[in-house]
């Protein structure tokens, strides 16, 4: 395993190197000029190009993306356009608000889609089963912002229960949770249940019972234990959309993180900010994958590493 892992890891930085050709390419193809919005309207040609100067923009692209390689591979990610900061500390004095948000989904929503999932499959057909997939089928069809505005009208406008926005307490950690998790505990849920069902038609499962093994053995030592790759698959796929995917639950909710970040980055243009944010958004991707890759051997040992 140890073999595989070094492997894995050093396969992503080709993958990292072509995502940052794509970042650095998507970026420059977006309409609109950074110099002329941080200048203003009524700022001179003169006052643009000296912008351009200050910030390198006036380079040729490939100059501007081996410069900002460079830069990254030493760890300065650049300046913002708009603050003037740097990148790396604009990006960490972000990350504390969207990691809060995103460990907030994840302690609950996995738990819950896995268990109703599984639950589903064992009572298939029954009152259980129908009430739990049309759980999951809501919680796939509602949008993530039509949920937030819905709990924000209800929870904090209405009732007065909870607070409209911003992380001043852990009560305002609820609703933005609920929104970040509510797409991962539907997905699992459908995938846990047909997972578990195709597992249940196995051969194997049909000998456990045949032996006379309790049915709680045969569920949970035999049929989820062989579902679990399928549903660790999942969940890391879910899980990794759950930092980029916070975009819509911080503008929502107020919430200073990454994603209102890259929001504004977006709107100012501001090159080195987007590029920083999309490079790690990536590589978070990237990491999840090789831990999901890791864990197949922990949840099966008979899956060998070549």
């Amino acid at each position: 395993m140890g073999r595989y892992f070094v492997k894995r890891i050093l396969e992503t930085i080709p993958l990292m190197l072509i995502i940052s050709i794509f970042v650095f390419m998507f970026i420059h193809l977006l309409p609109g000029d950074p110099a002329k919005t941080l200048a203003g309207v009524e700022a001179t040609n003169e006052e643009v190009e000296a912008i351009r100067e200050e910030f390198g923009l006036n380079k040729p692209l490939l100059v501007q993306y081996f410069d900002y390689m460079k830069g990254l591979l030493t760890g300065n990610m650049g300046r913002s356009l708009k603050s003037n900061y740097d990148v790396g500390e604009l990006i960490y004095s972000r990350f504390q608000f969207t990691i809060k948000l995103v460990l907030a989904g994840v302690l609950w929503a996995p738990a819950l889609g896995i268990f109703l999932g599984v639950m589903c499959a064992i009572k298939r057909g029954k009152p259980f089963d129908m009430i739990g997939m049309l759980i999951a089928i809501t919680g796939l069809s509602a949008p993530g912002f039509w949920v937030g505005l819905m709990l924000v009208q209800i929870l904090a406008v209405s009732l007065g229960w909870l607070p409209s926005g911003g992380l001043e307490s852990w009560k305002g950690l609820i609703m933005p949770s609920i929104v970040m998790g509510q797409g991962i505990m539907a997905v699992l849920a459908r995938y846990s249940r047909s997972s578990m069902l195709e597992t249940l038609r196995e051969d194997y499962v049909r000998t456990a019972r045949a032996k006379g093994q309790k049915e709680s053995i045969v569920m949970f030592r035999h049929a989820f234990k062989n579902s679990l790759i399928q549903i660790v698959t999942i969940l890391g796929l879910q899980i990794g959309g759950l930092l980029s995917g916070s975009v819509i639950t911080e503008t929502i909710f107020s919430i200073p993180g990454m994603g209102r970040l890259l929001v504004d980055s977006i709107g100012y243009r501001d090159y080195p900010a987007i590029q920083g944010l999309l490079m790690i958004f990536a590589l978070q991707y990237v990491l999840i994958n090789l831990v999901v890759d890791l864990l197949y051997g922990v949840i099966n040992p008979k899956i060998r590493y070549d």
